[in-house]
């Protein structure tokens, strides 16, 4: 297999890779992924919330923008990948609830919606009582709650599933190898090796590792994108028949200061999560991890102890800096960045894919990318 050759090679086949690779296939090029265990990564242990507005950070405008962007982009491009792929893609229209616990969380989230509306966003305050009529089975200590009909949710596992299948029928060749280091001729990136010594020589290079981005040999230690691991851990539990549904919208709650989500999946699934803890590549589950998502899950859901527990499993977010994604020219001719995305990858995964193939076909970055560029940390 040695000397193989590719308009695009794609370094990473999660969401955003494979996303990106599928849109470029699209337009004609011929594109490689390569990537040892496709779609098992970061892209499975996601709950996969679209969340630009429940999310939204202080200060992160331009970010906010690119979320707005993308989630607006999410039903449309799921409708083509379920076409392309046969199978669904996940995508649930169900809108957010935020609710808080007590009177200091419902203070903080007050704060949020204040901020919230003078961004322009459609947010709607509630009492608990009509956070519970929202959704019955929430605890009766829920102080009050915000709507927020435009964020939604998507069953990430099952978007992973057709996007595998999307690329496939496309005619996008996936490697399964960990690619060793980029290529370079000078200054310019001609190819990847990978792990097993063989090489392929392309026009273009995509960078799409997620947490382990900053790690490609072959290109300069100065280039490389400031990407971190940040671990999370998820629960998935089931809702048995008689309880469903359990939610019919994702939750986002905040109890006594800590912050939980659940997920509703149709079929009797609830996904609960994050935990946040930087502990490098470890994506052991710790008791603690789990005891924390429990016991702030039953603040607000009470009917959590009565659910079956059937997998706790850990990811690692790749986050940058500023907690904003790493796109376009990497500084290095021939090699685009597609990464950093931390807690936003499901939610950016169209629009990446968009402005990454939309930089291949024309050698401009869109302007919606242009603030995520990778000098803005050696700028600073």
């Amino acid at each position: 297999m040695t000397g193989l050759t590719a308009d695009v090679v794609v370094v990473g086949a999660g969401l955003i890779g494979l996303a990106t690779a599928w849109r470029l296939a699209a337009d004609g090029i011929q594109v490689t992924v390569c990537d040892p265990t496709p779609g098992t990564q970061t892209s499975t242990v996601a709950a996969g919330m679209l969340a630009p507005v429940t999310e939204v950070e202080y200060g992160e405008d331009d970010l906010l923008a690119l979320n707005l962007a993308s989630v607006a982009a999410w039903p449309s491009f799921a409708a083509e990948l379920q076409d392309a792929a046969g199978v669904p893609a996940g995508l649930h229209q169900t809108g957010t609830l935020a609710v808080a616990y007590d009177v200091d969380d419902a203070a903080a989230l007050r704060r949020l919606a204040d901020y919230q509306r003078r961004l322009g966003l459609e947010v709607e305050e509630l009492s608990g009582r009509e956070s519970r009529q929202r959704e019955p089975m929430l605890a009766q200590g829920v102080s009050g709650g915000v709507w927020v009909p435009g964020d939604h949710s998507v069953d990430n596992r099952q978007a992973v599933t057709a996007l595998l299948r999307a690329v496939e029928v496309s005619g996008v060749t996936l490697i399964r190898e960990r690619v060793a280091r980029v290529i370079t001729s000078g200054t310019t990136a001609v190819g990847v090796q990978l792990e097993n010594g063989d090489s392929i020589h392309a026009g273009q290079v995509i960078g799409a590792a997620g947490p382990w981005s900053g790690q490609l040999d072959g290109v300069p230690q100065e280039l490389r994108p400031p990407v971190r691991p940040v671990k999370g851990e998820v629960l998935r539990l089931r809702v048995p028949e008689a309880y469903r549904p359990a939610l019919t919208h994702t939750v986002r709650a905040t109890a006594r200061g800590f912050s939980v989500y659940l997920v509703p999946r149709p079929g009797g699934e609830l996904v609960v999560g994050a935990t946040s803890t930087e502990l490098g590549y470890d994506t052991r589950v710790l008791a603690g991890g789990v005891f924390a998502l429990l016991r702030d899950a039953r603040t607000v859901l009470p009917i959590t102890d009565e659910l079956e527990l059937v997998e706790a499993i850990a990811g690692l977010r790749p986050a940058t800096p500023d907690n904003a994604p790493v796109l376009g020219p990497s500084g290095l001719d021939g090699l685009l960045w597609a990464t950093g995305h931390y807690r936003n990858g499901v939610l950016l995964t169209p629009i990446t894919a968009q402005i990454i193939a939309e930089t291949v076909r024309t050698g401009v970055l869109p302007e919606l990318g242009k603030p995520f560029l990778a000098g803005r940390f050696t700028a600073r």
